[in-house]
């Protein structure tokens, strides 16, 4: 099993900057693809931010030039910089990657989610 905590949500203003962290652990996995997605009150999850196994991003396009994936293998880590913020970026953020373990899998993992508020 692979657990995923995220952390790095709050209350900014439009214009303001957040950096999202998601933090992988368990067992001995390799993570194939990772991904933000973020569901706001009253609509469906939508794909924020994808980065697949080889490297290659893929963004909304409400979000292109201000949203950033990356990721730090050696501290199973995943994040996303969220820039210029707007009103309409307000949503439970959620973290997903998916991982094999061992010669197992690919499983889909998910986090909590953290709450992103922004004021405009």
């Amino acid at each position: 099993q692979v657990q995923l905590v995220e952390s790095g949500g709050g209350l900014v203003q439009a214009g303001g900057s957040l950096r999202l962290s998601c933090a992988a652990s368990g067992s001995t996995f390799s993570i194939n693809a990772m991904g933000w997605y973020r569901q706001a009150p009253g609509k469906q999850r939508e794909l924020v931010a994808y980065m697949a196994s080889g490297g290659s991003n893929t963004y909304r396009d409400s979000v292109k030039g201000r949203f950033t994936i990356s990721r730090d293998n050696a501290k199973s880590m995943v994040y996303l910089q969220m820039n210029s913020l707007k009103p309409e970026d307000t949503a439970v953020y959620y973290c997903n990657i998916v991982a094999t373990i061992g010669l197992r899998g690919p499983y889909n993992y998910w986090g909590q989610g953290t709450q992103v508020t922004v004021s405009s």
